[in-house]
């Protein structure tokens, strides 16, 4: 099965399944090397007339020094055959070993980012906007207390969907 490009208001999965079940597979390129990580937070949508994707990642992830090097990322959405993929990106970190070959993934290149030909839907994307989340900004102290007792706050990326990929 190969790709197509959609517009992203033709896009009929739902986001929160999407994000939430079965999550996203970040990826960072730089030079020519990948790392990949899981996220199952964050969102779609319009900002600033722009379709985006947001996510967010800790500061001690090994992805994030891909992302943040470069001014485009990947979002992969795999099946659910690949759930324990999905759990193995999620919990072993790339300074230890090359996940993606380890998984056996196949990867695919577009503007200088890899996605994966396993991946049922497929995004690049560019960044527009990147900020720490603070303590001080939580309306919700609960929350805060609950996913951040280490204060380890995650960054939040706002990404331009510059092409959303479907398998046909």
């Amino acid at each position: 099965m190969s790709f197509k490009e959609i517009a992203p208001e033709n896009f009929k999965e739902s986001v929160f399944k999407m994000v939430g079940r079965d999550w996203l597979l970040v990826t960072g390129t730089v030079d020519g090397k990948s790392n990949a990580m899981t996220a199952s937070w964050g969102g779609m949508g319009i900002m600033w007339g722009k379709p985006v994707a947001f996510l967010v990642i800790r500061p001690q992830r090994y992805t994030k020094e891909f992302v943040d090097k470069s001014d485009r990322l990947a979002i992969s959405v795999l099946g659910e055959d690949k759930r324990s993929l999905m759990n193995y990106f999620g919990t072993v970190s790339g300074r230890d070993e090359d996940k993606i070959a380890k998984a056996g993934l196949t990867k695919i290149e577009d503007s200088g980012q890899v996605y994966f030909q396993e991946a049922r839907t497929a995004m690049i994307c560019r960044k527009l906007y990147v900020q720490e989340m603070q303590e001080g900004c939580f309306a919700d102290a609960a929350s805060n207390e609950k996913w951040y007792p280490n204060k380890d706050y995650h960054f939040m990326y706002i990404v331009e969907i510059e092409k959303l990929l479907i398998k046909e």
